[in-house]
């Protein structure tokens, strides 16, 4: 899910067969709208964690991505865009962000709203792993994260390598905040180190990463869970997982400086969580988080508030889900008092759900 200034964009994947088809919906007073179809393709790259977005931006423009086979090779794939200029009624031929030109992994991105211009994105790049298997990386090269701007009119103005060595597969994210976009990622240091950093977008260049928290979760792969952003002028949270010593769970930090530096992590499940986070700044100085809590053999799709001070609301359940990858990533998204879930069902008739709830006007969490 994506907010605009006119509201929540929701988007999901239909398939039959070989065939897939990506749509999305908007959230209005009186309920979502009719879905709308981006692109569709016999030869994309589907699967349960790299997804496909759309997003309005503030000039009334829409784009939409998704992910598309270059190649032969199992993960030889393109990050795909299109972009709409009357309401998701048509879309322009697709094209791609990255000019490498190598059959290669490119994917996991997250689209934003550049200030100042048009859309911005980063993602994973696999240009450097040149046997072009995201298998064979530790013979083929380092997996990377790069940014791209495009400007008001869809035209590409800059791209440019933010961490020259990433995690291969975990989803990246993005906020604005009021010193500009910051991006959160899983890095992979050469001792196997797999924390959360963090690069903000300064003066037209990306700063050197610092790790939000040394967790110094040391894993010989990739546990494929991605960090979650949320801004709101200088005030950043951020929620991840880790799973050092055999412990998983999901945690969030706050940072009072557009992620300059951010305060110790606050545990956020109660006793074990498959991660899958998401967060939204309340606009009061706390912050609504999600996560998969993993207990007794159970899944379950949970949120609480949490404010800066580490206070923390009882957790309530939004929805049981299914504990393997095929439940997928929950998401979240705020649109003045409304918070909108929505997550995937399993089972006979798989789908996709949503429920919303109106925050309160209070400065706590109760």
């Amino acid at each position: 899910m994506t907010v605009s200034e006119r509201g929540v964009l929701l988007s999901w994947i239909e398939r039959t067969g070989t065939h897939a088809v990506l749509k999305f919906a908007e959230r209005t007073p009186s309920g979502w709208t009719e879905p709308k179809q981006v692109a569709a393709g016999s030869d994309w790259f589907v699967n349960w964690a790299d997804v496909p977005s759309v997003i309005r931006l503030a000039d009334g423009s829409i784009y939409g991505h998704w992910l598309q086979k270059s190649g032969a090779s199992t993960y030889a794939y393109d990050v795909r865009l299109a972009r709409s200029t009357d309401n998701g009624n048509t879309f322009s031929t697709s094209f791609t962000p990255h000019q490498d030109g190598t059959q290669t992994e490119h994917g996991f991105a997250s689209l934003f709203q550049m200030p100042g211009a048009g859309l911005g994105l980063v993602w994973l790049d696999g240009r450097a792993m040149k046997s072009g298997g995201h298998d064979s990386h530790e013979s083929g090269g380092e997996m990377s994260v790069r940014g791209a701007i495009y400007d008001r009119a869809g035209k590409q103005i800059s791209e440019a390598p933010i961490d020259l060595r990433v995690c291969e597969c975990c989803p990246t994210a993005i906020a604005v905040t009021a010193d500009g976009p910051i991006v959160a990622y899983r890095d992979r240091s050469p001792e196997e180190i797999r924390d959360i950093y963090v690069s903000r977008l300064v003066a037209g260049k990306w700063t050197t990463p610092g790790a939000v928290h040394a967790d110094a979760w040391k894993i010989a792969a990739c546990p494929v869970n991605g960090p979650a952003l949320s801004a709101d002028g200088k005030q950043v949270a951020i929620a991840w997982f880790t799973a050092k010593n055999e412990e998983p769970h999901a945690y969030l930090a706050f940072s009072a400086n557009s992620g300059t530096s951010f305060a110790a992590p606050i545990r956020l499940d109660d006793v074990g969580a498959l991660g899958r986070v998401d967060v939204q700044l309340l606009g009061n100085g706390s912050a609504l988080a999600t996560w998969i809590e993993f207990a007794d053999g159970k899944a379950q799709f949970k949120s609480r508030r949490v404010e800066s001070s580490g206070n923390k609301s009882a957790a309530f359940t939004v929805s049981s889900l299914g504990a393997s990858r095929a439940s997928g990533y929950p998401r979240m998204a705020r649109f003045g008092n409304e918070v909108v879930f929505a997550w995937t069902e399993t089972g006979d008739m798989p789908g996709v759900r949503a429920a919303s709830m109106r925050l309160p006007v209070t400065s706590t969490a109760k």
